[in-house]
């Protein structure tokens, strides 16, 4: 199976920046699909942004010009940049990947917390 592990989330001030990292390890065999997706309380979970292998990314509305999601496909790693940080960012991120080539092919991180008080 595959196990994302994440990091980086925390506690920063309106208007700062984070970064966060979700690693892939165990049968990570063509990873295609790499996003990143949040739940704040209360409110349904929602794609922030995705990134399919050799495709552009893509990105909520809401966090377009702000967040930036790049891929290192040799270390099986995504990350999401987050800059000019809004208090409604805050929320729990999860990591998400398809690897098409096993079974079940889609997988998610235990999620972190990214917290920007108002």
């Amino acid at each position: 199976q595959v196990q994302l592990v994440e990091s980086g989330g925390g506690l920063v001030q309106a208007g700062g920046s984070l970064r966060v990292s979700c690693a892939a390890s165990g049968r990570v065999f063509r990873i295609t699909t790499m996003d990143w997706y949040r739940q704040a309380p209360g409110k349904q979970r929602e794609m922030v942004a995705s990134i399919i292998s050799g495709g552009a990314p893509t990105y909520a509305d809401s966090v377009k010009g702000r967040f930036t999601i790049s891929r290192d496909n040799d270390k099986n790693t995504v990350y999401l940049q987050m800059n000019s940080l809004k208090p409604e960012d805050t929320a729990v991120y999860y990591c998400h990947v398809v690897v098409p080539l096993v079974s079940p092919s889609h997988y998610w991180g235990q999620g972190i917390q990214v917290t920007v008080p108002s």
